[in-house]
């Protein structure tokens, strides 16, 4: 997670194995909303960006139901910690680890993600 400049024309990317993929526009993210981006093996992103300028990324899959959701959850923090609730099931995903924190055996991908 970094902090993101506020600048118009600054790209977010995703560590991917050992590179980074630029997969939108810093203004694409608004604090608060959840948005999807495809990635180069068709799996999908979830990207947010907190009220503070914070990024993260986790998969978009949510694993209780196969679809691919994430990004349209509701955000809030819990002891401290970002999280998304799915928009189906209402399970919630920390943002930072991809922890489920409603079962502890659940957990999706988390991404490295940076501004550029």
């Amino acid at each position: 997670m970094t902090l993101a400049p506020e600048t118009t024309d600054v790209k977010v990317q995703l560590r991917l194995d050992d590179s980074w993929f630029t997969v939108c526009d810093l203004s694409t993210l608004l604090p608060g909303r959840g948005v999807a981006a495809l990635l180069p093996d068709g799996r999908q992103a979830a990207l947010f960006r907190d009220r503070s300028g914070r990024l993260y990324a986790i998969d978009n899959r949510d694993p209780f139901t196969g679809a691919a959701v994430l990004s349209r959850g509701l955000t809030g923090t819990h002891a401290g910690r970002p999280f998304v609730a799915s928009p189906l099931l209402k399970q919630r995903f920390d943002l930072g680890s991809g922890r489920c924190l409603d079962d502890e055996g659940v957990r999706v991908r988390a991404y490295g993600v940076r501004s550029a």
